[in-house]
């Protein structure tokens, strides 16, 4: 039996938890799903191997991890965001074709592998090889049969079963704080909660901000502009209450109010202008403020908090459970084919001296951290309610893609920790809107402005390496504001629509962190200027069509070649960036 599933036809009774009373707390499991936009349409590809991997090695493992815990009557509610340039992506008939195509050339590159395993008589290899050539073959399976070529119809099924809670994110990542015009922040959440309803047939209630990144109301000038007047910009909290959002996520130190960590001045002073600027709108608390509490802002938007003492366990490959020896090493790969064959090893250093993998090994080792982890929250939360005399959440926050992608057994430590949950029966399993219906919090607090980056604030997405793409995306945000309020509905709408979509793809945060880290630094240098490049063509053709001019048959070709190549959110409304009350009512005057 393979230690990664359950066998097709075995069937369940509702497994029972032990009761023993009221719970000592409760855990909150909130997973961020994205990818920016990387389909490619049958042109030149993004990077869309990385959608394909994520698909496969995250999304169907929770799909699967999921199907199995439904089937024992287990309701985990994990709270899932999926990112809505993310369900675009997932929904396209692109997507779903070239996945297909993904999945049989992973097949076929095991069995080459198998073939040079066999002719070297490593048995023990061969029979991994025919691991993956079995793994690939049921996500494929899964992928057309069970979830009929749609995975977020597939997370929508969980959610409409009470099983977990989807919430949204900003519509293509951008980040909050530093996005040049409100206009651009609102149509962000706008557009979210619109595609959101699209996908899942209901309005979200929370959201995770990209980045975790929170801006309070304050005098905001731009900060890479010289001798730009300072103006009042809306609060992300008041952007979210706007927009029916009810609760969002931040890290522990935003709670805590404490000032971010790093000699911003020394790094990038245009960082430390701007802390000083929001600071005086913030005052540090008196009071202690606790990650296991949740707390309103006076808008009545709640905000909860990641638990960094714990959940450190989880995601660090150092300290915590991925680094386990038995688990399959992330970096050594067999070419072409790109298998994996190998454990980290006692050895984690030396990448030849890795050990063939063993999945049983690894299995053993889930079950353990699962049990172990389970332990510890509830020492955890124990602790909390003998101090606080009151039931705590701790909130842990992770990256999906941490689970299946870089710890290949995190889908199946995800279910066997709901499985041990279950059963315990002492810390009760919560949604964010679960907490909010049951336990509305007491507490009304203010914000500083920060981050979940380095450091705790923005210096990731705001530094000498990727400044200059703040200065040409200001640019164009301008240039959209003015576009959609006075070309909407005119002979240039289209044009300016397809504008709109190459501005959104544009202010995603993935370019300014994948620049920052050198992760892959050329590649989104090039896609962040092509979008930019696109957008400024598309507005001149605007400019002139809305002036009365006609689209030449270059214009034309090129216009369908964008709408082609960049084609998420159909439904994109240019009154995203035009509906402002404040302006509507000058425009009268």
């Amino acid at each position: 039996m393979s230690p990664f599933r359950i066998p097709e036809g075995t069937h369940f009774l509702s497994i029972k938890p032990i009761k023993w009373g009221m719970p000592i707390g409760r855990f909150l499991l909130c997973l961020h799903s994205h990818m920016p936009y990387v389909l490619s349409h049958g042109k030149s590809p993004h990077g869309t191997d990385w959608l394909h991997e994520a698909a496969v090695e995250c999304y169907l493992p929770l799909l699967d991890a999921l199907d199995r815990l439904e089937a024992e009557g287990i309701k985990p509610r994990w709270t899932i965001n999926v990112t809505p340039i993310l369900a675009e992506q997932l929904a396209d008939p692109t997507f779903c074709d070239e996945f297909e195509e993904y999945c049989k050339d992973k097949i076929e590159s095991a069995k080459f592998d198998m073939q040079g395993f066999r002719a070297k008589n490593e048995m023990w290899m061969e029979g991994l090889s025919i691991f993956w050539i079995k793994r690939f073959e049921k996500a494929l399976d899964d992928f057309r049969n069970k979830w009929d070529r749609n995975i977020v119809q597939g997370f929508r099924h969980f959610q409409d079963i009470g099983a977990i809670e989807i919430i949204t994110c900003g519509a293509t990542h951008g980040y909050q704080p530093l996005l040049g015009t409100d206009e651009s922040c609102r149509a962000q959440v706008k557009l979210a909660t619109q595609n959101y309803e699209k996908h899942f047939g209901k309005k979200p209630r929370g959201i995770w901000l990209p980045e975790c990144a929170y801006r309070p109301r304050y005098d905001w000038k731009s900060p890479v502009a010289d001798n730009e007047v300072a103006w009042q910009r809306m609060g992300t909290e008041e952007i979210l209450k706007d927009n029916g959002i009810e609760f969002f996520f931040v890290d522990s130190h935003m709670i805590r109010g404490g000032a971010p960590l790093g000699t911003y001045g020394a790094k990038f002073p245009q960082l430390a202008e701007m802390f000083a600027r929001s600071s005086k709108y913030f005052t540090p608390p008196a009071e202690f403020r606790s990650e296991y509490e949740h707390y309103m802002l006076p808008n009545g938007v709640t905000c909860f908090a990641r638990d960094p003492q714990t959940t450190v366990k989880v995601w660090s490959g150092e300290v915590g459970y991925p680094g386990d020896p038995a688990y399959l090493e992330f970096h050594k790969q067999l070419y072409p084919g790109r298998h994996r064959y190998w454990r980290i090893s006692e050895n984690k250093a030396d990448l030849g001296a890795k050990q063939p993998y063993d999945p049983y090994k690894a299995f053993e080792s889930i079950v353990n951290h699962a049990k172990d982890l389970v332990d510890v929250l509830k020492e955890t939360l124990a602790h909390y309610k003998g101090m606080a005399n009151r039931t705590g959440t701790l909130v842990a926050m992770y990256d999906t893609e941490l689970f299946g992608h870089w710890w290949f057994e995190g889908p199946e430590f995800l279910y066997q920790l709901a499985r041990n949950f279950h059963l315990d029966g002492e810390i009760e399993m919560v949604s964010g809107g679960d907490v909010l219906d049951t336990d509305p919090a007491q507490h009304v607090i203010t914000l500083p402005e920060g981050s979940w980056g380095e450091g705790g604030y923005h210096f990731i997405w705001l530094n000498e390496d990727n400044a200059w793409t703040w200065k040409r995306l200001y640019e164009i945000q301008r240039k959209l504001r003015q576009m959609a309020r006075e070309y909407a509905n005119g002979p240039a709408d289209r044009i300016v629509k397809q504008a709109a979509r190459e501005m959104l793809l544009a202010e995603a945060s993935d370019w300014q962190f994948l620049i920052s880290t050198w992760a892959a630094r050329d590649y989104s240098e090039i896609r962040f200027a092509d979008h930019c490049d696109r957008f400024e063509r598309l507005a001149g053709i605007a400019d002139r069509v809305h002036g009365g001019g006609s689209l030449t048959a270059e214009e034309a070709i090129f216009l369908a070649e964008c709408e082609d190549k960049d084609s998420p959110f159909q439904e994109l409304d240019l009154s995203l960036w035009s509906d402002d009350p404040l302006w509507a009512e000058s425009a009268k005057s």
